[in-house]
Formats: C-alpha cells, structure tokens, sequence
C-alpha cells in the first residue's frame, strides 16, 4: 500500500501546480496555508471576551472545504468573540470530518440546526439567544476572507453602532411602485446610509442589537415570502425598523471564493426566472408599506 503523503508535501505540490493567472496562483497559496494552518496551528479561533459574533452554515459538500472559511477568519487582525457554524444535517454533524474537529479543539461552535436554508446562517443563533449583547456578523461558507476583514466591520460598527454595515450592497430600484427586476439593482457606489442599500451577506454584514431583537421577533415568517433569499428578508425587517444599511466603502468588495464551491451557489438559482426567483421572492417580501419606507429613503448612487 502506497505511504501517505505528509500534509506539507501536498501543499507545496498544489502550489507549483500550473495556474492560468496570477491571482489564481496567488489564491492557490492562500488556501495551501490556509490547510496548513488547519492541519498543524494550536491557536485559538474565538477570543471568549465581548465582542463581535461570527455566525455561518455549511451544507453539501462544502462541508468538507468550509474549514478555510473559517481558517481565514480565524487569521484575522481581530478574532471573534464566538465563531459558530451550523449543521443542519444530524448525521453529518455526528461524523464531522477532521478538519473540523480540529478547529472545535480551537474553540470554533459547532451547533446542529434546523435546516432554514441560506438563514441558517444567522436564525438558529437569534432563536437561540435570550438577550443580545454584541453585534451579529454573518459570513458565507465558500468565500477566503481578507485579514482585515472582521477588523473592518467592528470598526464600521463602532463609528455607526445604529447601522447595518456591509462590504457590499445593492441599491433597491423600484418602479411605478414597484420593486424593479432584481437584474436592475446596481451595485451600491456609495458610503451613504440608506434604506435603499440592500446588503449582500457574501462579503459579511454586521447587524446591530436592535435589529437582532425585531429579527428574533420577526420569527420564521422568511419561510413563507423568501426562503431561499436571505438577504431581501433582512433588507426588509432592516427597513421596517428603521434602521439604515451602510457600506463600509464606496466600492462594493467580492472576495474569493474557495474554487469548486460555485456549482451549489443560491445565487445561480435565485437569478433565474422562476417560484424561488429573486424576484419573485422579492414581491411577495416587500409590502406596500415597505416600498413607502424605500420610496422616502435616502436615494445612493450605483456604481
């Protein structure tokens, strides 16, 4: 039987495995790090004093790369105080694959849900808490996130703690009174807070106390109007509470994503015609009041 291949020694071969740019090349070594750090650090993933909580899920075969998610937050310039990760799969969760048990030994949470769809990212730890005390950070599973990145939105919270802040948004268009094909959202170009600006949780959103409380409160009504569209239903329990969306620059940041993880992306599917569309999901979302919220919200420019 052929001896197993020392971790490092396939990390370095996946390195100077020939890559058709630079940047995918320079990709390529973030993850192999990424997988080294995994297999060898003993350094802790979440601080366990106040502050920030990073929530997200996994689901499918993303189980088994979602641990460079989480490496790559856990190198950040500042860690969470809690970094928890949702399983909606009770067998899955039984037999976590050791890369993530690794990262449980650091401290990362590994918790079973119900399976809400793209909002388990945020519900089961809502649902779960009795009170709120620090500010609500959700990340997706299948994107390398920047060192700077959860340093970031903790200090765009403290500038605008009644804010959700965002790395990337989408500016509401509506038209005769109504909300416009979601194909005709630009990109938000703008630092401005608005109810106009939809944030997009791929690049990580922070949400405030206040908006978590009328999120728990709000309850599953997502599972009705949107369920496979987190974002519009955050947008809209945002608006409802009067709380603005802000964009912590004026350009709208996209990180990498984790190659092999794009042929189960919601987006493919929500982008389509059709029941679980975008824009279909969104009709049956927003509600005349709301789309009076959006009217006499303070206009942003796209990009």
């Amino acid at each position: 039987m052929p001896r197993p291949t020392h971790p490092l020694v396939r990390a370095v071969r996946a390195i100077f495995r020939p890559a058709h740019t630079a940047s995918a090349f320079g990709l390529r070594v973030e993850i192999c790090l990424l997988r080294l750090s995994n297999r060898f650090s003993k350094s802790l993933v979440a601080t366990g004093k106040p502050g920030a909580v990073v929530s997200l899920t996994t689901y499918g075969k993303r189980i088994r790369s979602v641990h460079l998610t989480i490496e790559s937050i856990a190198r950040g310039q500042m860690l969470p105080s809690r970094l928890i990760l949702w399983i909606d799969d009770a067998e899955v969760f039984a037999h976590l694959p050791p890369s993530l048990l690794r990262l449980e030994a650091r401290g990362l949470e590994v918790r079973l849900s119900k399976n809400y769809g793209p909002h388990t990212k945020y519900y089961p730890y809502l649902e779960n808490q009795e009170e709120f005390t620090a500010p609500l950070v959700t990340a997706d599973d299948d994107v390398i996130y920047p060192r700077s990145w959860l340093a970031g939105l903790a200090r765009a919270h403290e500038q605008s703690p009644n804010f959700v802040n965002c790395y990337r948004a989408r500016v509401v268009t509506l038209r005769n009174w109504r909300i416009a094909p979601y194909r005709e959202w630009c990109l938000c170009g703008s630092t401005e807070p608005s109810l106009r600006a939809m944030a997009t949780g791929v690049s990580g959103v922070i949400y405030p106390i206040r908006l978590q409380r009328e999120l728990k409160r709000a309850g599953t009504g997502f599972e009705v109007c949107c369920p496979k569209a987190d974002d519009l239903w955050l947008h809209v329990q945002a608006i409802r509470s009067g709380v603005p969306i802000k964009q912590v620059q004026s350009e709208a940041l996209l990180f990498p994503h984790i190659p092999g993880t794009q042929d189960l992306a919601l987006w493919s599917e929500n982008w389509e015609e059709g029941a679980e569309g975008n824009d279909r999901q969104s009709a049956v979302t927003y509600q005349a009041s709301d789309l009076a919220l959006l009217d006499r919200g303070s206009g942003i420019p796209p990009t």
